[in-house]
């Protein structure tokens, strides 16, 4: 079987394996007389997604059905990072409003299993863009742009939708969002830093003196990208483009600021003019020809919710001072030897880069 048809994904690696039969024999007994079915006879053949750095993830193929299967990291993590439980309830719920969030199947508590928590949910049917474009996804460069736009329009869908009128606002903290987002990155910086990585503090200082005020409080994905958008290519929309079926991750889903979120996804956003050096972080094909460029998002998104985007240099320079934090608590636990996975051996100089990017744009800034 190809590896496309696995969903992106390859063989476990020895550090990550999981204990099939200990997870195949819970997920019967919590199924029995639950409303999802039992998986048919035999154990699952288990393979490991390789997109995403934090959560591990793997598909549990079962003869006639594919289920995911969702845990923390080894070694090391972030306060409050890698709640199973919290991702799970917040997939569970959210689903209702927003269809694109995968179906949850079980939530496990207990470590006795196979040493952390964990989850199981439905697979969602699709490809995933990775670096490149899979050859089932390949468009003109008309038709990428168009492409790129309705995602961009998933992510308006979804700060559309009223917390309120869906019993959500409890998933968030109320207002401060902005104030506390700077705060707790900063103080997980600090937390992660190694002797090899700047320190950020100017970036950090200049984040803190001129961080406005909350412009609203939506739902937002918080680490929403190319990559963890799912498309079926089997089926198509009446703008004639492959449907989506699925949007991944909801890990640090929330009711926050929609430019926040913004601001984090368009940090991964790399363009075809963009430095060499910013070119090889990328993840996603948003060099690809027709792809818009981040400002032209920018205006768009705006645009099409009416807010205000003149001080787009602080979301920009947030979404990437973020992202050098989540790359440099990846490194931690590589520097530190809790995970040997070859992946994450430079990222430190991904983070030095950042800094230096970070600086760039609060000089240009104006503020």
């Amino acid at each position: 079987m190809a590896v496309e048809d696995l969903a992106g994904s390859r063989p476990v690696r020895g550090e990550d394996a999981l204990d099939t039969a200990a997870v195949d024999d819970w997920l019967r007994r919590y199924l029995t007389g639950q409303a999802a079915p039992v998986p048919p006879p035999g154990r699952p053949e288990v393979r490991q997604f390789s997109g995403g750095a934090s959560n591990l993830t793997y598909l549990l193929r079962y003869r006639d059905r594919d289920l995911v299967l969702r845990r923390p990291p080894r070694g090391r993590k972030a306060s409050g990072a890698h709640d199973m439980g919290r991702e799970y309830r917040v997939q569970a719920r959210l689903r209702p409003a927003f269809p694109y969030v995968p179906r949850m199947i079980a939530c496990c508590d207990d470590p006795t299993v196979i040493g952390s928590d964990f989850y199981v949910m439905e697979r969602v049917v699709g490809v995933i863009p990775r670096s490149e474009f899979p050859r089932s996804l390949t468009l003109d460069p008309a038709r990428t742009r168009q492409l790129a736009f309705k995602v961009v329009d998933l992510l308006v869908r979804l700060h559309d939708i009223d917390p309120a009128a869906h019993g959500l606002l409890d998933l968030g903290r109320g207002d401060g969002y902005v104030d506390r987002q700077i705060r707790g990155w900063t103080r997980r910086y600090r937390q992660a830093r190694t002797p090899n990585v700047p320190s950020f503090e100017a970036v950090m200082n200049w984040l803190a003196e001129y961080a406005p005020e909350d412009v609203a409080a939506c739902l937002i994905h918080n680490d929403f990208r190319l990559d963890n958008v799912v498309f079926d290519v089997s089926r198509r929309d009446d703008d004639g483009l492959p449907r989506i079926s699925g949007v991944l991750d909801w890990e640090m889903a929330t009711v926050g600021d929609p430019l926040m979120d913004l601001g984090g996804a368009l940090a991964y956003w790399i363009q075809a003019d963009d430095d060499d050096i910013f070119r090889l972080t990328r993840r996603q094909p948003s060099h690809s020809p027709g792809m818009p460029t981040r400002a032209e998002i920018v205006e768009y998104y705006g645009a099409r919710r009416g807010l205000d985007v003149g001080r787009w240099p602080f979301y920009e320079v947030f979404g990437l001072f973020r992202l050098a934090v989540i790359a440099q608590q990846i490194y931690f636990r590589y520097h530190h030897g809790q995970t040997t996975n070859p992946a994450f051996r430079e990222y430190w100089r991904t983070v030095s880069y950042l800094e230096a990017r970070c600086l760039r744009v609060m000089a240009a800034a104006g503020l």
